[in-house]
């Protein structure tokens, strides 16, 4: 970025110049994709430019005419471009919803509408066999809250996040809820309902024709004294699969009364969240119960609540006598010690449905990595995501997870990120990754103690293994000779891995010489982050060089925190121009 800009990291997009979007600019966007995949950018697009946008799309593809086209982009502050038969119409978005929805819900092709409204917000509308509505940011005023309600009684998808609904706002949608009997998935999430806007929300879905599978309260301002109406709602919903009450204060009495509601018979939720709740040690005997009495629970999610070993025991004991065939359970920075391992192992020994486990953020230590490992080493099981960051485990932990990497083949993510490792640990790590029995496609050890001596086996892990397509190294002090060491082995024909964190690794232009010069060897590597490094102009010049080349894969390049000049970022925004395929995000 330019040292004078305002805006650390970033880069001013309201100066961009607008693109071009001639003839060619629209072939060069349009080639080598299928019918089915193209998408067109319109950012940048200018009010003076819809007449000619217009003939082009006629002149360049003229299936556009005939409502053909399945996807459309368009990202400007104010404005949202509608196409429609034969008909080009640009207004603001809210002016043109009601004629978009009529001229296109009859189309048997899907059709797409993707309108971005800056830094205020984002606005999506889906409009195919399914239709669903999208907005983001954006407080909402009278009119546009008032045009929006016909849709809403329309939509099967219904997401609008973080738009300053209130229970005013909830009385209005309260009747166009029950007006909607296609309604699928509801999503109001970061909205201040309060306890009275959660009900009448609430009993607007309790009507005899709602079929809704989803529904997100997450961050609604729900408290104890709203969760009374969860019961019946659960009761008469039976179409209900997944619920998300993340980021709310339910604490344990709230909790109770979810509880009693999805012990009913009538209700078959599959999915829950409850992160950030308030809840303690006396909720999982709530749980506990509901696992026992659920058959067909698959995800439960109760990250970052005060559990303790007490609690997480109970929660254990329910999901060892529960017959349930559960797929996700997330109990991140919960209070888990090493002795709940033993009870972990003993929970989930019967479920060969478990696909992911996430114990982040809690104090297993080496003793109760060691434990867990063992338990999941049994031949039945298909974990693929395994996520231990920040668990306190040192080199000596890295014993007993490496033998696992061995022989659990179906682990496809682990997430070792925050913990002390060292270079020892490395070094044990990487042997397991050139075990045949290992087929890991991600690893995080951001943040583990790594320095340049580890280089080399990782340098070899890169070379030959065939499975890993994601490493994440950034906040390790691997400086210029680790980064040239690791270059060494990406540069080797028949790499595979797609992703690279590189950030804050004390990367300086030396380091970004050898990076240069590996993008044009390697064929594999799609996103590169070099995030808060110490390159400036002159390797930022050396990445662009090979960036221009038409051989160069890469297809996003993170550079937040990076400081060069104001003459480097015009050039990197021409490269971007001349170059559609590259992001680079600063």
């Amino acid at each position: 970025m330019p040292q004078s800009a305002k805006r650390p990291g970033g880069r001013n997009s309201s100066n961009s110049p607008p693109r071009d979007f001639g003839r060619q600019g629209f072939q060069r966007q349009l080639g080598g994709q299928s019918p089915q995949s193209r998408a067109l950018d319109l950012r940048g697009l200018g009010l003076d430019s819809y007449e000619m946008l217009h003939k082009t799309f006629l002149n360049v593809s003229p299936e556009l005419a005939h409502g053909s086209f399945p996807s459309l982009i368009h990202r400007s502050r104010a404005l949202c471009t509608c196409f429609t038969p034969a008909k080009l119409i640009s207004k603001k978005p809210h002016h043109c919803l009601a004629h978009f929805a009529s001229a296109t819900t009859n189309y048997s092709r899907p059709f797409h509408l993707f309108q971005y409204g800056g830094k205020k917000g984002c606005f999506r509308l889906h409009l195919s066999s399914t239709m669903s509505l999208d907005i983001q940011c954006e407080q909402l005023s009278d009119t546009r809250w008032t045009e929006l309600l016909p849709l809403i009684q329309q939509c099967q998808v219904v997401r609008l996040d973080d738009c300053g609904l209130t229970e005013v706002r909830c009385q209005d949608m309260s009747s166009a809820l029950r007006a909607n009997p296609a309604l699928t998935e509801l999503d109001l999430r970061t909205n201040e309902l309060g306890d009275a806007g959660v009900r009448l929300v609430l009993q607007a879905l309790q009507g005899p024709t709602c079929t809704i599978q989803k529904l997100s309260l997450q961050n609604c301002c729900l408290t104890e004294a709203g969760c009374g109406v969860l019961p019946s709602m659960l009761r008469s919903v039976p179409s209900l699969r997944e619920l998300h009450l993340s980021d709310n204060p339910l604490g344990d009495a709230g909790l109770k009364l979810l509880c009693e509601g999805l012990l009913n018979p009538q209700c078959h939720l599959e999915k829950l969240q409850l992160e950030y709740c308030n809840l303690t040690a006396a909720s999982c005997e709530f749980l506990a119960s509901v696992l026992r009495a659920k058959p067909d629970f698959k995800e439960l999610i109760v990250s970052n609540n005060d559990l303790s070993e007490a609690g997480v025991r109970t929660l254990c004991q329910g999901l060892k006598d529960s017959a349930c065939p559960l797929e996700a359970l997330k109990l991140e920075n919960c209070g888990v010690t090493a002795a709940n391992c033993r009870d972990l192992c003993s929970a989930v020994a019967s479920k060969t449905s478990l696909q992911a486990l996430d114990l982040g953020s809690n104090r297993l230590g080496d003793a109760g990595l060691t434990e867990l490992c063992q338990g999941l080493l049994r031949p039945s099981f298909r974990l693929r995501t395994l996520w231990l960051w920040e668990c306190g485990i040192t080199a000596e932990g890295c014993h007993e997870l490496c033998r696992m990497l061995c022989s659990l083949e179906s682990l496809r993510e682990l997430s070792l990120a925050g913990n002390e490792l060292g270079d020892a640990g490395a070094q044990l790590l990487c042997e397991s990754l050139l075990a045949p029995g290992c087929r890991l496609e991600s690893l995080w050890v951001k943040t583990c103690s790594l320095t340049a001596a580890c280089c080399p086996l990782f340098s070899s892990v890169l070379a030959q293994n065939k499975c890993l397509l994601e490493l994440q190294m950034s906040s390790n002090p691997l400086g210029d000779v680790g980064v040239q060491t690791l270059c060494q082995g990406l540069g080797q024909p028949g790499t595979v891995l797609r992703v690279l964190w590189l950030g804050d690794c004390d990367v300086s232009d030396v380091g970004c010489s050898s990076l240069a010069s590996t993008l044009l060897a390697n064929h594999s590597l799609r996103e590169l982050d070099l995030s808060n490094n110490r390159m400036g102009d002159e390797g930022v010049r050396q990445l662009m060089g090979s960036l221009r080349q038409p051989g160069c894969a890469l297809e996003q390049l993170v550079l937040y925190d990076i400081y060069w000049s104001e003459e480097m970022d015009n050039q990197l925004r021409a490269l971007e121009e001349d170059k559609p395929s590259l992001r680079i995000i600063s």
